[in-house]
């Protein structure tokens, strides 16, 4: 789809027709990774993190939307849906890690080395995440109405939406690692005698799950910086016109977040954070 504009460029929903197979490739290491996590969830009864597994419904319904684009590239539903959600997971991701810090510290009596206090901790990253969330949202609904001037409104909404992600995740890598570093030198009595590296790998402690936070934050954090240049190019940039730089800096980096979250998951150890 494409109309008149005055800035020298017509807005297109895809500057490309898009893979099929790609799309189904991420369609089913979706399913499989979001299923686990809802067992996890299920057995655990680590119920917050059901705001994760909702992030990843969210992939897999925005990459069933680009499955059938391929073949109707033109349908503006198909483009919304498909562009909102795959937006809107990663700070649903944000939103349980959020909180799983928090409890970390709680369960290990260790509110005095935390830089700002446990009660306002998730307080304040959660409200950041839900303006990153709204703001994501509404930028990414303007820009499917397909008329330049929603484009450039959505985008710059939008941009402002992950420029708030991005501040809130740096500012969280920051905090979570101050704190690491203050209870390793001052250990509380129930953080003593663990390790990143316990004896087997299965044997998760809070480390081992901090170090799942760590990793799911960076990740999210480099697909937030692609997609704030992403759409700072415009509707005609470079990045938003190959459809590979999704898939590698976006779709990608979100299943191996979603795999580490898995693999040293909150809800494994005893007692549940």
């Amino acid at each position: 789809m494409s109309s008149n504009a005055d800035q020298g460029f017509d807005f297109e929903l895809y500057r490309y027709t898009p893979s099929l197979p790609a799309a189904i490739i991420f369609i089913v290491l979706f399913v499989l990774t979001t299923a686990y996590h809802l067992y996890q969830v299920l057995r655990s009864r680590c119920w917050y993190f059901l705001i994760f597994v909702t992030g990843g419904i969210f992939q897999i319904i925005g990459y069933i939307c680009r499955a059938l684009a391929h073949s109707n590239k033109e349908s503006i539903p198909l483009y919304s849906v498909g562009t909102v959600l795959i937006l809107l997971a990663p700070p649903l991701y944000a939103a349980s890690i959020y909180m799983t810090l928090g409890r970390i510290i709680r369960h290990l009596d260790a509110e005095p080395l935390t830089p700002i206090p446990t009660k306002w901790l998730t307080t304040i990253f959660v409200t950041g995440d839900v303006i990153a969330f709204c703001a994501q949202a509404a930028g990414g609904g303007i820009m499917a109405t397909g008329s330049i001037s929603a484009m450039h409104t959505g985008e710059n909404i939008t941009i402002a939406g992950l420029a708030v992600q991005l501040v809130f995740f740096s500012v969280f890598i920051v905090i979570s690692t101050i704190f690491h570093s203050r209870i390793r030198k001052t250990p509380t009595r129930k953080s003593t005698g663990t390790s990143f590296f316990p004896r087997y790998w299965r044997d998760e402690t809070w480390e081992t799950v901090l170090l799942g936070l760590y990793a799911a934050s960076v990740l999210i954090l480099v697909r937030s910086i692609f997609r704030l240049v992403e759409y700072a190019q415009g509707n005609d940039g470079y990045l938003i016109s190959h459809e590979a730089f999704m898939y590698v800096f976006d779709a990608m980096l979100m299943f191996v977040a979603m795999v580490g979250m898995s693999v040293f998951h909150p809800g494994v150890t005893r007692p549940h954070y």
